[in-house]
């Protein structure tokens, strides 16, 4: 199980709030928007904060927010009329751009291998454009883990609480190979699921 599949109960509790933001005129793309904007102020804003490791414990509840948000622009598109070609974009462009935004502080920290980070960036783009893959294909989005959009927040949120708490990042060569190997086993999983899918009969 990934954290993915734990999606339908959290936007049912989200779904009273989301019918008054509709009711008041929020739109979908702003809510994707702002997500996207308060991920790169958050990330941008680490790095210059670096010395000081106590502001990484901002990034455990800003992931839980921007999750809440994907969730809410979702909702907001699908549930109340708002789901457009533009929107569709706004989502996808902005979750990667997120992403980047909020792992760079990680990327940044100088015992890091540079090479093992380009690495990273590479891979996290190929597993969001191998979720891609299906709709090109004619199959549907895939969002297999183990290392998709949830559980790295996941990971991310620990990684700044651990940073905040002992100003370390332990074994940082280390970790960023275990999650850049997840994200290639990530990868391969979406696009054979695709595949699989086209191949099951109607």
């Amino acid at each position: 199980m990934t954290i993915h599949e734990l999606k339908p109960h959290f936007q049912a509790l989200l779904r009273p709030l989301v019918r008054k933001l509709a009711a008041i005129g929020v739109t979908a793309n702003e809510v994707t928007v702002a997500a996207a904007l308060g991920s790169v102020a958050l990330g941008l804003g680490l790095v210059a904060a670096a010395q000081d490791h106590r502001w990484y414990a901002l990034l455990a509840p800003w992931l839980f927010a921007r999750m809440a948000l994907n969730a809410i622009d979702g909702m907001l598109a699908r549930e109340h009329g708002q789901q457009s070609a533009l929107g569709a974009c706004l989502n996808e462009v902005g979750d990667v751009v997120s992403d980047l935004a909020l792992w760079l502080p990680v990327l940044l920290w100088p015992a890091l291998d540079p090479r093992l980070a380009i690495a990273f960036v590479g891979l996290l783009v190929l597993t969001e454009f191998a979720g891609l893959l299906g709709p090109a294909i004619g199959a549907s989005r895939r969002y297999e883990g183990p290392m998709g959009k949830s559980d790295r927040a996941l990971v991310l949120g620990v990684l700044g609480l651990v940073i905040a708490a002992t100003g370390m990042l332990p074994a940082p060569s280390i970790l960023l190979a275990i999650f850049a190997l997840l994200l290639a086993i990530t990868s391969l999983r979406r696009i054979r699921a695709a595949l699989a899918e086209m191949a099951r009969p109607d």
